[in-house]
């Protein structure tokens, strides 16, 4: 009888460390609210409405996830959606080429731009919360100034006529139906990319790394861990994923508004910190920042659906931000506590 009784507060204290178990409890509790303050949010179609928003947040804060796991932030990852699509669009319509070369070329960028925050990072010592601040001005003024330069307004052309458009469209803003529901494949790209990054940092030394720069960084040097290699790669992680959902959001709207994106850097960071990811670094999960989207999802779309003033959706993102803070520093000390023990 004693033992059980041991074993008891032993599993919940276990459960309690995870980083995901605030968030799995808070989605719940969204989840029924919503159901039985909005009727329209009953539907199987309205599910998937909300599955399709929380992805277009959450394939790229799986990466912020990441990323702040590895200690560090990234406040490009907003507006580098907007320059991505951009990039593609507006060099394939001014020279005429296939969309598969801007694509490409539209990568290629993403990926220096990631390279270049990671770099400057770790060569200067300067926190990144500045460095990448810096490149989101960048961004933003090149996104409007070029646009305007190239096209004679804030917005870009329609492509939907230039050679690549259907071959791109499928892969990057396809549906499909299931019954009379429709289902974005971006929700398919977002589950891919959360069970890869769960087993990246769950089953592979590449993922022990990520916890040991976030954690204490020095220690990991000392260790023989590729910090400067390790806090680059992340960095340039999330630059691909923005690049992902910048194809998505050119290819299923067929233009561009130069000035989209910006503010969604903190969606991203919510959800991560919604999920159990520490803004100190060190701690959280794929699985965990996938819930903190889907409640961004729900929360979003739920508030329309019950027919209330969508202002109040930035007030429910603070007091979610400030309960996450919150908890996460709890779930840390269970964890940390038990690990002593």
């Amino acid at each position: 009888m004693t033992q059980s009784v041991r074993a008891v507060p032993g599993l919940s204290g276990r459960l309690l460390a995870r980083p995901e178990v605030g968030a799995l409890v808070a989605a719940a509790l969204i989840f029924v609210f919503f159901l039985a303050a909005a009727p329209a949010f009953r539907s199987a179609e309205s599910f998937f409405t909300v599955l399709y928003q929380s992805s277009t947040i959450g394939i790229v804060a799986v990466g912020v996830g990441m990323l702040m796991i590895g200690g560090e932030f990234d406040l490009s990852a907003g507006v580098i959606t907007t320059t991505a699509g951009l990039v593609n669009s507006m060099f394939c319509w001014y020279f005429g080429v296939n969309l598969w070369i801007g694509a490409l070329l539209s990568l290629a960028f993403c990926l220096l731009v990631g390279f270049l925050n990671g770099y400057l990072v770790m060569r200067t010592g300067i926190p990144s919360f500045l460095i990448t601040l810096g490149t989101f001005f960048v961004l933003q003024g090149a996104n409007l100034g070029v646009t305007k330069l190239v096209t004679g307004s804030v917005s870009s052309t329609d492509i939907s006529r230039i050679d690549g458009f259907d071959s791109l469209g499928a892969i990057f803003a396809s549906s499909f139906k299931v019954g009379p529901v429709t289902v974005w494949i971006t929700v398919i790209w977002w589950i891919l990319f959360v069970a890869l990054s769960a087993w990246i940092l769950q089953r592979t030394r590449i993922g022990n790394w990520f916890f040991a720069v976030g954690g204490a960084p020095d220690s990991a040097r000392a260790v023989g861990v590729p910090v400067v290699r390790s806090k680059i790669g992340l960095f340039m992680t999330v630059s691909f994923l923005g690049w992902f959902v910048g194809m998505h959001t050119l290819y299923r709207f067929n233009t561009l508004q130069a000035g989209n994106g910006v503010g969604n850097e903190f969606l991203y960071i919510i959800a991560a910190v919604v999920g159990g990811t520490l803004l100190t670094g060190g701690f959280g999960n794929a699985t965990g920042v996938a819930i903190g989207a889907f409640i961004f999802g729900m929360t979003s779309l739920g508030i329309v659906y019950a027919g209330w003033d969508p202002n109040w959706f930035k007030a429910f993102l603070g007091v979610m931000l400030l309960l996450a803070v919150l908890v996460n520093l709890y779930v840390k000390r269970m964890s940390t506590t038990r690990k002593a023990g």
